[in-house]
């Protein structure tokens, strides 16, 4: 065991001078300790999480702010060296292939407020700098690469430009050389000790996507996946174990990271799915226009020879009744036998994405009813119990305004998500204990996040969007803050397994979201 006298000065990740952290207290003139681990040569592997990837998008603040950065920075308290990182360009995050700007990569957003005063998200003004083209000369300490799913990381070629777009312009910046993998690159390094975060994204994708992807389950062929497929666990499986048995060679030994509950970030929890807000009056026609639509239903089903006694019963779930006060958006759903309208009424455990077009919930008559005056027409010729044609009927059923797929997780796609979920994180913690590794229980810590925050000397951090302190304002990844409680937890779980004392960070001296449009 190495003891390292304790310092004074502080490592550069912080935003700002830090005191000691007052729930980990050490005193002037004791000792910090390595334990049985070796800390010179920290290697940090996986996707944007690790990269510092932050508002939407890579920039050098939030590469500074990374958690592996910040980790880095107390280790070197105990012997650990030094930890380079493959910069951005610039503070606007934003990509150019050859200075033309490379569709997807976008600057970052900021806090701003509109002409009507209201405050949200914008994109950064400015025109990127960071040219991927510009290949950086390594090695370099941090291997987060933004976008990565587990099996990317031993793709020959998943840096090479000539690939794009199935390569990835990140690790083009950074590859030793274009049929380089990122593990290759990570272990050739030798690295004493490894953090290793993957898996988020085989399937969050999935899920920011609204579920417009396919379960792979049962594909064992990654190379047949879509850019937003769940990844077949058995393959997460044998990945994951190449991944980590490759790291650890040389190591004295790793922190894992297992996968959070994914919908219980903000960017699935800040648009409530009961937004849908009505007086007793707008209920009360709400509810009528959908007896109508019930009733369209089973006369047509009747007059094309389906039994009256069948087509009241599916006609049956069209007839949805919405009372004053909020009530749950009308979601599409594929059309079946059992519901050949294709619509319902969202259930309680349903999300929206962040994304989705909120103007059009509140104006539009996104996510209820569509109506013109032609709609309007045909309504009141059925309260006046005339007969319409089936060209009338038709203009009353396709005013029915579900939100898209794209814009809703359902219970199906919700389900698919949480069993991939659970599958790679009997991976990760069998791959933790087998290897005898640390673990951070990053699931628990984002369930903690979303059910009544996290507190600490300053004050407490939520899952809130853009006010609780822990998310930027993407609404997935971290805010510095939210790294820095990352770096204590892993910190945390080093310390417990290896015998160490490193000294954990003041959580409350990292910034949150940025409220300027300075870069």
């Amino acid at each position: 065991m190495k003891n390292y006298i304790k310092i004074v000065a502080l490592s550069a990740v912080f935003l700002t001078a830090c005191e000691a952290e007052l729930d980990n207290p050490i005193e002037d003139g004791g000792v910090y300790t390595s334990g049985s681990a070796d800390f010179s040569n920290y290697v940090a592997v996986g996707n944007s999480l690790t990269s510092g990837y932050a508002d939407g998008a890579l920039y050098i603040t939030g590469q500074q702010n990374s958690f592996p950065n910040i980790l880095a920075g107390q280790f070197a308290l105990v012997g650990g060296g030094e930890f380079t990182q493959p910069l951005m360009n610039d503070n606007l995050g934003g990509l150019v292939n050859g200075g033309t700007a490379l569709p997807g990569f976008q600057n970052r957003f900021v806090l701003s407020v509109d002409g009507s005063g209201n405050p949200g998200p914008v994109r950064l003004e400015g025109s990127a700098t960071t040219d991927i083209t510009n290949i950086l000369s390594g090695p370099f300490n941090n291997m987060g690469v933004p976008g990565a799913k587990s099996f990317h990381l031993v793709a020959p070629g998943y840096g090479n430009i000539a690939n794009l777009p199935a390569a990835n312009p990140y690790f083009v910046r950074f590859a030793s050389s274009p049929n380089a993998t990122v593990i290759a690159d990570a272990v050739a390094q030798s690295p004493s000790f490894f953090s290793l975060w993957i898996g988020n994204n085989d399937i969050l994708s999935y899920a920011t996507s609204g579920g417009v992807g396919v379960d792979q389950k049962g594909n064992l062929n990654p190379a047949s996946y879509g850019p937003n497929d769940i990844t077949d666990p058995n393959v997460f499986a044998s990945v994951y174990s190449q991944e980590v048995e490759a790291l650890d060679g040389s190591a004295t030994g790793g922190v894992l990271f297992n996968i959070p509950d994914v919908t219980s970030i903000p960017f699935f929890t800040t648009v409530p799915n009961n937004a849908l807000v009505l007086t007793a009056e707008q209920a009360a026609s709400l509810t009528g226009f959908f007896r109508a639509v019930s009733g369209i239903f089973i006369q047509g089903a009747i007059q094309q020879g389906v039994p009256a006694t069948q087509a009241q019963a599916l006609g049956a779930q069209y007839a949805i009744r919405f009372s004053a006060g909020p009530n749950r958006f009308i979601i599409d759903v594929p059309v079946t036998q059992t519901n050949p309208l294709g619509f319902r009424q969202m259930t309680q455990n349903e999300l929206l994405l962040l994304t989705i077009n909120q103007a059009a919930l509140r104006t539009q008559g996104y996510g209820s009813v569509a109506l013109s005056p032609q709609v309007l027409q045909v309504l009141g010729k059925l309260q006046q119990q005339m007969q319409i044609t089936p060209q009338e009927a038709g203009l009353v059923l396709a005013a029915v305004n579900g939100i898209d797929d794209k814009d809703a997780l359902d219970t199906a796609e919700l389900t698919a998500i949480a069993n991939a979920q659970t599958a790679y994180n009997a991976t990760i913690s069998n791959v933790a204990q087998a290897r005898g590794l640390a673990l951070v229980d990053a699931r628990a810590t984002l369930q903690q996040l979303a059910n009544g925050g996290i507190s600490y000397d300053a004050g407490t951090l939520t899952s809130t969007f853009a006010t609780g302190g822990a998310f930027s304002l993407d609404g997935v990844h971290p805010t510095p803050r939210g790294y820095a409680y990352l770096a204590n937890l892993a910190i945390d779980a080093i310390n417990a397994t290896y015998g160490s004392t490193v000294p954990k960070v003041n959580i409350g001296d990292y910034n949150t979201i940025t409220a300027s449009q300075a870069n």
